[in-house]
């Protein structure tokens, strides 16, 4: 009697392991998409140095006036070229300034130009793309032909052109001018972008669904489309900081951008790059600053990208 007993609860207990595996695989099929992205993002060893440079790079901008130990415009003609030392760990330029403060505050302006000019472009590229993909005709030829005028220039070669017209300042005034010349050039970027994302998820059938219902189309767009769209958007827009602090560091050192005494990147590399045979460190640290932070978004970018492709599982 016994060994029956046992027979029967070892059969009960392999007919409810299938059970189990099958609830713990529902549950798997049942973890959100956000949840899913997360754990890939997670995973990716790539992804997780992107992230902790990029949060790196945050609190040093947020908290610059805490951790530079100077003023990064304060002009000492006794401390010109001093080489790094405890004093003055990355030296001084050759107006005596501690560039460890500048490198510190220059990250605050890149930072702020990067985001700023991709937020900006972001804000009137996404509404012209679903605009064009979702309507088509008269209205996508329209908005395309404006997009493919600006991208008939050569990304830098059009921020020069709209520097020129803006004319370069310092202060928080040249920095707008500089994320407004940037935005410019990127906003077709995302344009193009959205309006191929839109071409196919309007075809769907629960867009066709909504329509049938009497849904209006403002609500369709932001409701159902946008929301499909955001993946690609996410990535292009972490990628694109990148790029928009490679050409804010460009148009600084050929001075049509943030212009002195704002601390730049840029600019430190353009007026230090006469001394760097002798004083190879005036050049060096502003231009590590640049590669650090832009390796960082694209490691970001790229972990982004595995984590919300939705053929990886």
């Amino acid at each position: 009697m016994a060994n029956g007993g046992d027979s029967f609860r070892g059969a009960l207990g392999e007919a409810a392991l299938p059970v189990g595996i099958a609830v713990s695989s529902a549950g798997e099929r049942s973890e959100s998409p956000l949840r899913q992205a997360i754990r890939r993002l997670r995973k990716s060893t790539t992804a997780v140095i992107g992230v902790a440079i990029v949060a790196a790079l945050l609190l040093v901008a947020l908290f610059a006036d805490v951790l530079a130990p100077r003023s990064p415009i304060a002009n000492d003609q006794m401390q010109t070229f001093a080489r790094p030392s405890w004093d003055y760990p990355l030296g001084t330029d050759q107006l005596g300034r501690d560039m460890l403060s500048r490198v510190i505050h220059g990250t605050r302006i890149s930072l702020l130009v990067g985001v700023s000019s991709v937020l900006l472009a972001l804000f009137v590229g996404v509404p012209f793309g679903l605009i064009a993909g979702y309507y088509g005709g008269r209205v996508d030829s329209v908005v395309m032909r404006v997009m493919d005028l600006i991208l008939a220039f050569p990304i830098y070669l059009l921020a020069i052109i709209l520097m020129v017209i803006f004319t370069p300042t310092a202060g928080l005034i040249g920095t707008i001018k500089v994320t407004g010349a940037i935005a410019i050039v990127r906003i077709p970027i995302y344009a193009r972008l959205v309006r191929g994302s839109v071409l196919s998820i309007k075809e769907k059938e629960y867009i066709e669904a909504c329509r049938a219902l009497g849904v209006r189309d403002p609500m369709i767009l932001a409701r159902h489309v946008l929301p499909n769209c955001l993946a690609p958007i996410i990535v292009t827009t972490t990628l694109g900081i990148a790029t928009s602090i490679i050409v804010e560091a460009t148009l600084s050192f050929l001075g049509l951008g943030t212009q002195p005494p704002t601390p730049s990147w840029g600019w430190d590399l353009k007026a230090n790059v006469s001394f760097i045979q002798a004083n190879a460190w005036l050049s060096l640290f502003p231009g590590l600053a640049i590669f650090v932070t832009v390796l960082g978004f694209n490691l970001f970018g790229d972990g982004l990208r595995d984590a919300l492709d939705p053929r990886l599982k």
